[in-house]
C-alpha cells in the first residue's frame, strides 16, 4: 500500500512538471506571437501624402522658415514628420508622411485651386500625369492617405454669371461647387484611399473685400455642411474655421502680418499639432 502511495505521488509530481511545462510553452508561444504581430504592425508602413503650397508648409514646419534644401542637408525634420516619429515610437504605428508642392511652379504652374484638382484629377484622369503632375490614378496605388488643400487666394471669388462652367478657372460658387462635386466622385472611385480636404485659406481684411469674404464662406459652410457626407472615404479639417474663429477674415494675430495672409508663426505652432490629431483620427477613428 504504501508502495502502491508512493507510486501515485510520484505521477501527481510528474503531472504537474508536464502541466507546468505544456502552460510555459503555451505563454511562450502567446508571448512569441504578440511579437509578431507588434512586427507586423511595425512593419506594415501607412502612407500619408500632404498636397499643399506656401500656407501648407507654414502649417507642416509649425511656423519654421528653414527651407526644403536646408531640411535635406542638416536633416531637420518638419515638426509634422517629427510629432509622427513620435507618435510611433510610443504606438507601435508606422505612420509615414510626406509631402508635395502641388501643382508645382513648372509645367503647370502655381496653382492649386478648385478647378485644377479638377483639371488634373477629374478631367485629365488616367495612369499617366497631367503636365507632369500626378493624377489620383498615380497617387492611389502608393499612398493610403491623401491631404490636399488651397491657398488663400481660393478666397478671391467673384460673383456668379449666367451660367456655371465646370470647366472655367474663375474663382466662383457656382463653378467651385461643380468642380468639387465631380472630384467627390472622383474620390469615391478608390474607395481604398482615404481622403483629408482643408477647408479653404482666408484672406486678411486688408487684402480682400467683405463681398469676396462673404462668397469664400459661403463655400466653405456648403462644403462643410453639404457636400461632405458621411461614412465615406473622404474627411474635413476645418482650416478656415481655425484662421477666422468665426469672422469673415483671417484674424490679425493668426496673420504672418496684418497685411500677409500667410499664416503666422505662433498661429502655426498651435495648429499643427491639431492637424496632426486631426490625421491620426481620420486613420484611426475613421472620423
Amino acid at each position: 500500500m504504501m508502495l502502491f502511495g508512493r507510486n501515485l505521488s510520484v505521477k501527481f509530481f510528474v503531472c504537474k512538471i508536464v502541466i507546468s511545462i505544456f502552460l510555459l510553452i503555451l505563454i511562450s508561444l502567446s508571448i512569441i506571437g504578440n511579437m509578431k504581430n507588434d512586427n507586423k504592425t511595425l512593419d506594415k508602413e501607412y502612407r500619408i501624402l500632404f498636397l499643399h503650397h506656401s500656407t501648407g508648409d507654414v502649417v507642416f514646419n509649425a511656423g519654421k522658415t528653414t527651407s526644403r534644401l536646408s531640411r535635406k542637408l542638416f536633416k531637420n525634420q518638419s515638426f509634422v514628420k517629427q510629432w509622427f516619429k513620435s507618435y510611433n515610437a510610443s504606438n507601435n504605428t508606422n505612420y509615414k508622411i510626406e509631402e508635395l508642392f502641388f501643382p508645382k511652379n513648372g509645367t503647370y504652374g502655381w496653382n492649386n485651386y478648385p478647378y485644377d484638382y479638377y483639371n488634373i484629377w477629374v478631367k485629365h484622369a488616367g495612369n499617366l500625369p497631367y503636365m507632369n503632375e500626378p493624377t489620383l490614378e498615380i497617387l492611389t496605388k502608393e499612398y493610403n492617405l491623401i491631404i490636399f488643400k488651397h491657398c488663400y487666394p481660393v478666397s478671391d471669388m467673384v460673383e456668379d454669371s449666367d451660367y456655371a462652367d465646370i470647366n472655367s478657372s474663375i474663382k466662383s460658387l457656382q463653378n467651385y461647387q461643380l468642380q468639387y462635386l465631380a472630384l467627390k466622385q472622383k474620390m469615391h472611385e478608390f474607395p481604398g484611399t482615404k481622403f483629408l480636404v482643408w477647408t479653404g485659406a482666408a484672406r486678411v481684411e486688408s487684402n480682400t473685400s467683405k463681398e469676396q469674404a462673404e462668397r469664400a464662406k459661403t463655400f466653405f459652410d456648403w462644403v462643410q455642411n453639404e457636400w461632405d457626407t458621411p461614412d465615406d472615404n473622404i474627411f474635413l479639417w476645418d482650416f478656415y474655421g481655425l484662421e477666422t474663429g468665426g469672422t469673415l477674415y483671417l484674424k490679425e494675430e493668426n496673420a504672418s502680418n496684418p497685411t500677409n495672409s500667410h499664416p503666422g508663426k505662433a498661429f502655426a505652432e498651435k495648429v499643427a499639432p491639431l492637424f496632426c490629431n486631426r490625421i491620426k483620427e481620420v486613420i484611426e477613428q475613421n472620423q
